[in-house]
């Protein structure tokens, strides 16, 4: 029998829980099970109180030192005992620490959370997805259409000019936002200096680009988004060259011995990223090199990222599929690139980053 069905058995067997329970270090393997299990169980209770704590403004409020209760309940229109409940809510999560009875200070992950817009965004904005998961499996049987579908319009568009027309401000936002950790992620992971012209493919408004210049000025930047996406871009573009077009119906342009797509693929179904993938084979001459830069399906240490939460949050899109690098290799043999070399990063469940070589 193998062992995986063996401690199956073991599992179901209330006396065997019963004895797990008494005895160490079953007890602490228990404990810890329970622990684990509850934990999936109250994830979303959890997500709750970070929203609350996110949509208040107190980790900014707290960034300074501790604050009263009395002024972040009058400030936050909450009763005494409502911020009380809060406050003791947050303390548990680490999210804040109390400082007497009166005082509330930042926790260790919040004080991650402040100056880092990009995880306030993620976090406000996971009241969209919040709606779609109302009912996973509606989701599962398409008996639903998500509300995240239509935030992420361009996932399941064909027409850059229709999305020229619609508002695409929310989304850009939210990636020019949460762009700074992954550029700091792939920046660390890759050595951009062996290149000369770097075309960022969907790089939105050029947060990805600003961040490559700032370690590596000598590098040649091209910036290739939908119309209405590039225009929302605020600085000016300087060095940085400005290509409108789909890679749908688009070629890219010609040029950049480097091509990155930042969190890109997974968004996409294996026939687009197909035609993206073909796309920039032709605008990369033999030798050229590829960057793939997003969460990874099967990763260990962060499965559950690339595999539940992406599994699910792309669900609700409507599109795309967090993939593992075997899959990708499929895909990128496919379109006439090596297999993808991984480039080992800090924090792999924001990103992972592969690269590939134009055959």
């Amino acid at each position: 029998m193998p062992l995986a069905d063996l401690r199956n058995r073991l599992l179901r067997n209330p006396r065997f829980r019963a004895f797990a329970g008494r005895v160490w270090p079953f007890r602490y393997i228990a404990r810890r099970q329970a622990r684990r299990l509850f934990d999936i169980s109250a994830g979303f209770v959890y997500s709750q109180v970070l929203m609350s704590c996110v949509r208040l403004g107190w980790f900014e409020a707290l960034a300074d030192g501790p604050r009263a209760l009395d002024e972040l309940a009058s400030e936050g229109r909450l009763s005494d005992a409502a911020v009380r409940r809060l406050a003791r809510a947050a303390h548990s999560l680490d999210l804040t620490e109390a400082r007497g009875r009166e005082h509330i200070a930042l926790g260790s992950l919040g004080a991650a959370m402040v100056g880092d817009a990009g995880i306030a965004a993620m976090a406000a904005h996971h009241e969209v997805l919040y709606a779609d998961l109302h009912d996973p499996l509606a989701l599962l049987r398409g008996e639903k259409k998500a509300g995240l579908s239509d935030y992420w319009g361009y996932a399941g568009s064909e027409s850059a000019e229709r999305l020229q027309r619609e508002s695409v401000a929310a989304y850009s936002r939210l990636m020019a936002a949460s762009q700074p950790m992954i550029a700091e992620q792939v920046l660390d992971a890759y050595d951009f200096s062996g290149h000369r012209h770097l075309l960022d493919v969907g790089g939105g408004t050029g947060a990805f680009l600003d961040a490559v210049h700032g370690r590596f000025p000598h590098l040649q930047r091209s910036l290739f988004d939908l119309p209405g996406v590039l225009a929302a871009r605020e600085a000016p573009p300087g060095a940085l060259h400005l290509h409108p077009g789909s890679f749908v119906d688009d070629a890219l342009p010609q040029g950049a011995d480097l091509i990155s797509l930042v969190r890109i693929i997974h968004d996409h179904d294996d026939d687009r990223v197909l035609t993206l993938l073909q796309r920039v084979r032709e605008a990369l001459a033999p030798g050229g090199t590829l960057l793939i830069a997003e969460p990874l399906a099967g990763t260990r240490g962060a499965r559950a990222v690339g595999d539940a939460y992406f599994g699910f949050y792309l669900l609700a899109m409507g599109t795309g599929m967090a993939r593992t690098v075997a899959e990708i290799d499929v895909l990128l043999a496919e379109a006439g690139f090596t297999p993808a070399k991984r480039h080992s990063t800090a924090i792999p469940l924001i990103c992972s980053v592969l690269t590939a070589v134009a055959k």
